[in-house]
């Protein structure tokens, strides 16, 4: 079958490999969408980091690259292992439309035991550390319980969303908030990417009372701003003083960090209320220097956010057959096959990286 294979940075082949075979353990799921993740992205600008080596090779899975890229994807069932159910313990069935969660975990360190499979010592995503493959392919197998099942007319090339989305609820629920404490709270959301954007469409399925965003490109913050307040450049606009003129001066009682730049930072902090909370969602590619300036004197809590949890894509997964993630298809910005995954795919991201947020790609043809 095709499959993206990793090999080094800016090394990624479109290639034939074997396909999974059925077996007694997984069900094997044909791949109709996959999007490429800023992970996918970081990779392959400056990796293997992630992905590990011959030298490093997974603990839980002993893999090591090449692997097969792709953790964002869903497809049908082609594969059932007899009596298998799905993570809600719904049977699964040949031609079942599901979301893939791709995590993965040893399942019996503390962590794991305490609900937080998410910190597990050994975690890991198909798509990046083996174990099945990743859904930059054609098949790739997984456990019955990482399926989700979804209604049969469910439009897969939103689906593919459903991941990034759960990224932000679990931020949402890392906040240290009640997810309706929201409805009377001020946020202020630095970044539009994927990450901000998942973020947003998560506070408007809730409900909050003012949300801002701070992003500089100007596609992105036509994109982000059916969900915002007010959408300010901060090449151009004085953040934390509009935040502030728009809470009685007061200040946000929440930020969300998307953007993972020290100017960025630093405007979120100064932005706080006093004894506000400033939660960490991006991956940080510099040192973490907190600004003590506005620290102390607020006693602002910092917090950090990792992926997601069980219940956490559970609950989004919901909420998405319910319809209420409006706009979020607004998110995908290209459409492209499997074979263009490179030059289409990740070149665009890294050409255009102002332009787009989410590009997401299949190997069925037709599809686009």
């Amino acid at each position: 079958m095709k499959a993206a294979r990793f090999y080094d940075h800016h090394d990624i082949r479109i290639e034939q490999v074997p396909a999974p075979k059925p077996d007694a353990e997984h069900v094997l799921v044909d791949v109709v969408w996959a999007g490429i993740c800023g992970t996918d992205l970081h990779e392959y600008l400056i990796g293997p980091k992630a992905i590990p080596t011959k030298d490093n090779p997974h603990l839980l899975t002993g893999d090591h690259l090449p692997v097969t890229l792709g953790h964002e994807f869903c497809g049908y069932v082609a594969h059932v292992p007899e009596a298998a159910v799905d993570a809600s313990g719904a049977p699964l069935r040949t031609g079942q439309p599901v979301m893939v969660d791709p995590r993965l975990n040893c399942r019996s360190c503390y962590a794991c035991h305490g609900g937080d499979s998410h910190l597990c010592g050994k975690w890991g995503f198909l798509g990046l550390h083996g174990a099945g493959g990743g859904g930059f392919s054609e098949t790739c197998a997984v456990l019955p319980s990482m399926c989700y099942s979804l209604p049969e007319d469910t439009p897969l090339e939103h689906a593919v969303l459903i991941e990034p989305l759960a990224v932000g609820r679990h931020a949402l629920v890392k906040s240290g908030l009640a997810l309706d404490e929201f409805k009377s709270k001020s946020v202020l959301v630095l970044g539009g990417g994927p990450v901000g954007f998942a973020v947003l469409c998560n506070l408007a399925a809730i409900g909050v009372q003012k949300a801002f965003v701070s992003e500089p490109a100007k596609a992105r913050q036509d994109l982000v701003k059916i969900y915002a307040d007010q959408v300010l450049d901060p090449t151009k606009h004085n953040v934390p003083d509009e935040c502030r003129a728009s809470t009685d001066g007061r200040g946000v009682d929440v930020v969300f960090d998307c953007a993972r730049i020290p100017p960025a930072m630093k405007d979120g902090f100064d932005a706080l209320r006093p004894k506000g909370v400033y939660v960490n969602v991006a991956g940080w590619e510099v040192d973490f220097i907190i600004p003590m300036e506005y620290l102390m004197p607020k006693e602002i809590t910092i917090r950090s956010t990792l992926a997601y949890d069980d219940k956490d894509f559970g609950d989004t997964v919901k909420d998405f057959i319910a319809g209420k993630y409006k706009g979020v298809e607004r998110m995908i910005t290209a459409r492209i096959s499997l074979d263009d995954l490179v030059q289409e795919g990740f070149d665009q991201l890294v050409a255009k990286k102002d332009v787009h947020s989410k590009i997401i790609a299949t190997p069925k043809a037709g599809q686009i």
